[in-house]
């Protein structure tokens, strides 16, 4: 039977202090009674509570004893614990098993990257400060590893990928024309590790893997629509339908028609210099956690009237793209592109994954045109994945010539994986997954081991070569067995002055129903395969 008791049960319940032992004296008597009755009181509490005749007031209290001495001994050893032994908050190790789960998950982003044509890319993990400075009161700014090096250049861990590409593409412009010295449009994807000192919850640590899609030089929604399509069909991968996500889509610029019917203009600045727009594109992309009548607040603050809030986030509720057209008038280049978007993704076949959401704005100052999220349908995780166009934030970098139009997603592996775990689509991987173990009899017979595992690999597979023999025969098979291994190759006297070696199928049954196991000439270990199913027909 499970305890029903919570840590905060064990917490009141240590507060009363431990019980007395020995002849007490009169001080000590009057505290014995008084912790007596506070224990009685909580056990007829909690019998209530429970209204299970199992728990009696005897059973809570013998329950209560024996998770408070639990507590205390981790107390204890947490305190003996040294605090290097545990990595710094918000980051992870990867054991063995989880690196296979977590190589398993990068080669379905490598394997949808290279299905549409995306070249893979990398960068260093440390950059300078002032790639990602690009606008005030930017809350990753305020997030990064950032310090000063041995050199004085103030750096930083990367808290996310696109400044590096943009650096990296600029690297290859001519600053002075805008001319890319490279054929485009470049279509480039990337894994890298990013780094934001934040608040760790479900789905969000202080490291985390990233998939980054970009394709740059292409200034329409066919770029757009390409990422999309490769977003989607990495769901389809993995087995996760329109049905368990969906992808939100708008347009900065459709929010830019919003904004300015109500004098809320790009580049607009307020009495502290701060840009307007760009304020009011913050507190917009906070709607989902806060509410529209949060955000009408924030937005007060900003000097946007209660009236212009309350047709704001009216637009903002717009069902349909027809009929935030209608809300913000005809016309508008920006509505047109993204029933485009939505027509094309009808071709593609990936309608059913989108979903127009006039509150998608994406929190980025850099964005310029279409939006997205991914997101699960049940609403309880955080954003899958987000992306947009951001066809200004070269030239914020390289200069007025450098207008060179992007669009990109980051898709991060935390959320995916919570995601994957609760729709039961994760790989059951089994051990190692090495193909053949061998294990020597005795150490007079290791060479011989060593030489069959040379020829064995020299045939193309994973070989795990044991160390030390196993005293007993039945320990090396249950070692092969416990790694997953498909064969075990056990290397004893008599074969080997045969000059055969004993190979063992552990995957492979028999008409009789046992693992097949055949003896290979020594001369001959390309055959094992032809032997084994010779056996196993027989």
């Amino acid at each position: 039977m499970s305890s029903p008791f919570t840590p905060e049960h064990v917490a009141e319940w240590a507060s009363f202090g431990p019980p007395l032992k020995g002849k007490p004296t009169p001080e000590q008597q009057i505290a014995a009674n008084e912790r007596k009755n506070k224990c009685t009181e909580m056990k007829k509490r909690l019998v209530a509570e429970l209204s299970d005749p199992a728990w009696t007031e005897k059973k809570i209290g013998k329950e209560l004893d024996r998770l408070v001495e639990e507590a205390s001994k981790d107390v204890a050893a947490a305190a003996d614990r040294p605090e290097y032994l545990d990595g710094p908050s918000g980051t992870r190790d990867f054991y063995p098993p989880e690196m296979r789960v977590q190589n398993w998950l990068f080669d379905n982003f490598r394997a949808s990257a290279k299905a549409f044509g995306f070249q893979e890319y990398d960068a260093p993990v440390l950059e300078h400060v002032g790639l990602y400075e690009r606008k005030a009161g930017e809350e990753i700014v305020d997030q990064m590893y950032n310090f000063v090096d041995k050199e004085g250049k103030h750096v930083t861990l990367r808290p996310e990928m696109t400044p590096t590409l943009a650096r990296m593409v600029l690297n290859k412009t001519n600053l002075q024309t805008g001319e890319v010295r490279m054929t485009l449009p470049l279509k480039w994807y990337s894994i890298p590790q990013c780094w934001r000192f934040e608040t760790t919850q479900r789905g969000r640590k202080r490291e985390h893997y990233q998939w980054n899609m970009d394709i740059v030089g292409v200034d329409h929604v066919n770029a757009e629509l390409e990422l999309l399509a490769a977003a989607c069909n990495f769901f389809q991968r993995l087995g996760i339908g329109p049905d368990v996500v969906g992808i939100k889509v708008n347009s900065r610029a459709v929010l830019e028609a919003v904004l300015a019917k109500h004098g809320i203009k790009k580049g607009q600045t307020d009495t502290d210099g701060g840009d307007i727009f760009m304020k009011a594109c913050v507190i917009i992309d906070k709607l989902d956690k806060i509410g529209g009548p949060a955000v009408a607040e924030e937005l007060l603050k900003i000097n946007v009237s209660a009236e212009s809030s309350a047709d704001i986030l009216k637009a903002l509720e717009a069902p349909t793209i027809d009929e935030l057209a209608a809300h913000i008038g005809s016309g508008s280049e920006a509505i047109d592109q993204v029933k485009r978007l939505f027509d094309l993704a009808k071709d593609y076949g990936i309608d059913d994954y989108l979903i127009f959401d006039a509150s998608v704005v994406r929190g980025l100052a850099y964005y310029t045109g279409v939006v997205w999220e991914a997101f699960d349908r049940r609403g309880e995780l955080r954003a899958i994945m987000g992306g947009g166009r951001y066809d200004r934030l070269l030239e914020l970098y390289g200069g007025k010539n450098c207008t060179i139009p992007c669009v990109g997603f980051g898709f991060g592996d935390c959320v995916i994986m919570e995601l994957l775990k609760e729709c039961g689509k994760l790989p059951d991987f089994q051990g190692s997954g090495v193909d053949y173990v061998v294990c020597a009899f005795s150490p007079d017979l290791y060479g011989a081991a060593a030489s069959i595992s040379s020829k064995l690999r020299a045939c193309g597979w994973s070989v795990d070569l044991m160390p030390t023999p196993k005293k007993k025969v039945a320990a090396s098979f249950k070692h092969a067995d416990t790694a997953g291994a498909r064969r075990m190759v056990f290397v004893a006297p008599d074969e080997i002055e045969k000059g055969v070696v004993r190979i063992k199928d552990l995957r492979t049954k028999g008409k009789d129903g046992e693992a097949v196991q055949v003896d290979c000439p020594l001369d001959e270990i390309h055959t094992i395969d032809e032997l084994i199913a010779n056996a196993a027909a027989s």
